[in-house]
């Protein structure tokens, strides 16, 4: 598989900002128990300055708050009083939103994958079907094998088809960042469903590539788009089908049967032009696309010229018109 394998992820995939995370509200904060009264029965004074400085930084300061529940919890866990009980019920709400702001920062900001995982299974065995969550891990795999590190791959493969599941049937996120909204996270699943299974399924990866182009975002446009949408055909149905053909019917009278089947292999050497030239018009002048373009180019001829009695006589005309037509379904 090639090495440069869609760049364009990182060129749309806006960076989450410390003001994001600053500006979201803590669980604390949008969740909280009910709170005792701030008054204690009690002549330790040390205990009192405690929950005193939880209150005091509760709304305005939540990190200090929670600082300071967790001193009075490690000191006083054992009195098993009201306000040990309160305090615990805002712990765990304040650090349940707290791993929720912190996945994306670890998946797209940091890139510790391995953190990350954890942090989002975490998550996931609170609520399996927090959208966000699912969301960022479906791509976190496909961020980690760019790096080169596969160990997430049909992790990240299941989280990122149940985030499809969820987003097709209406559901939404709190937040669509970093992407720009509703196409653009779906772009980047499927294009990480495709990515996933582009070498040992690639007839699974076919129909989200087509998604991928269907939806408006810059991966539609993208020419890596369409190049693996080809090499999916190729070494997907295409392989399959050339091979039985050979097998059952090379060299032998024609039939019905060796008929259909092979204008079924033709129809996918078609897609695979069709998939070919729009990665070539998709290319355009852009210098880095130059080389991938002619390496292109050169498979689409090859394809191109065997449909055609070996001319490539409007070749031109269908890289120029490539773009402007729908995609075909997968057939």
């Amino acid at each position: 598989m090639n090495k440069k394998h869609l760049i364009e992820f990182f060129a749309i995939t806006a960076i989450i900002t410390a003001q994001s995370l600053a500006s979201a509200r803590p669980a604390a904060q949008v969740a909280k128990p009910k709170s005792p009264a701030a008054a204690q029965e009690t002549d330790d004074q040390a205990k009192i300055d405690r929950y005193k400085r939880f209150t005091e930084n509760r709304t305005s300061n939540p990190r200090a708050a929670y600082e300071a529940a967790r001193e009075y919890l490690q000191k006083y866990d054992k009195d098993k009083d009201q306000y040990v009980d309160y305090l615990r019920k805002w712990v765990a709400l304040y650090e349940k939103e707290e791993r929720r702001l912190r996945l994306p920062q670890l998946v797209y900001n940091e890139k510790k994958y391995e953190e990350g995982f954890a942090v989002g299974k975490q998550i996931l065995a609170e609520e399996p079907d927090y959208l966000k969550a699912l969301i960022d891990l479906g791509c976190a795999g496909y961020l980690a094998s760019i790096d080169k590190n596969e160990t997430f791959n049909s992790e990240s493969l299941a989280y990122a088809r149940r985030a499809t599941q969820l987003i097709e049937s209406g559901k939404a996120p709190e937040t669509w960042a970093p992407f720009k909204g509703r196409d653009d996270a779906l772009a980047q699943l499927y294009n990480a469903i495709a990515f996933f299974n582009l070498k040992a399924a690639p007839n699974e990866a076919i129909e989200p590539l087509i998604k991928v182009a269907q939806l408006d975002s810059d991966l539609k446009k993208a020419p890596s788009t369409y190049y693996f949408l080809a090499r999916a055909y190729e070494t997907g149905p295409y392989a399959k089908m050339s091979a039985d053909y050979q097998k059952n019917f090379e060299g032998k009278p024609e039939t019905t049967e060796s008929k259909q089947a092979l204008d079924k292999l033709n129809e996918i050497i078609d897609r695979t032009i069709d998939a070919y030239a729009r990665a070539v018009a998709a290319a355009g002048s852009d210098p880095k696309n130059a080389q991938n373009k002619a390496t292109w180019f050169g498979r689409l001829t090859v394809l191109y010229k065997f449909r055609h009695n070996d001319s490539d006589a409007g070749l031109n005309e269908l890289v120029a018109t490539a773009m402007n037509k729908p995609l075909s379904p997968k057939p």
